[in-house]
């Protein structure tokens, strides 16, 4: 069973800045993940939250909720957020970093992932066949 996360701002999918995430939404994307992870034999959970403390909760329950893996767009908070980075640390699930942009092509504050030192990997600017990947590679052992 894999958990999907979304964090700030991806709510806003399809109308934020189409020509850097697309003009699919959010609902276009979990529906996406939801058939991969049939695909894949793995049951597959989404959510999103704009509010760092949900994340938190969710990033340190997930075990307890059966999860076995963990896909996470940590949205800006990837970049700041201390907070999140312990959470992902603090617990015992594979999580890997997606991103649909390409981060390290984009505003140099972007640059820096204060998250992605403590997933078991990172994928970026692959558009939504990132997230494909990241359940691939936790499905598969790769992770």
């Amino acid at each position: 069973m894999l958990l999907v996360l979304n964090g700030p701002n991806l709510n806003r999918l399809g109308l934020r800045e189409p020509g850097v995430y697309g003009t699919q939404t959010l609902e276009d994307l979990e529906r996406l993940c939801e058939g991969w992870g049939a695909e894949l034999g793995v049951t597959v959970t989404c959510r999103q939250s704009n509010y760092e403390g949900q994340l938190l909760e969710w990033i340190q329950d997930a075990d307890e909720h059966g999860f076995t893996g963990i896909v996470l767009n940590p949205g800006a908070l990837t970049h700041y957020s201390y907070a999140l980075r312990d959470a992902i640390a603090g617990q015992p699930l594979p999580v890997v970093e997606v991103h649909i942009s390409n981060v390290d092509a984009r505003e140099e504050f972007r640059h820096k992932s204060v998250t992605a030192a403590v997933c078991k990997g990172k994928i970026s600017g692959l558009g939504f066949l990132g997230y494909r990947l990241a359940m691939e590679a936790l499905t598969e052992g790769g992770a």
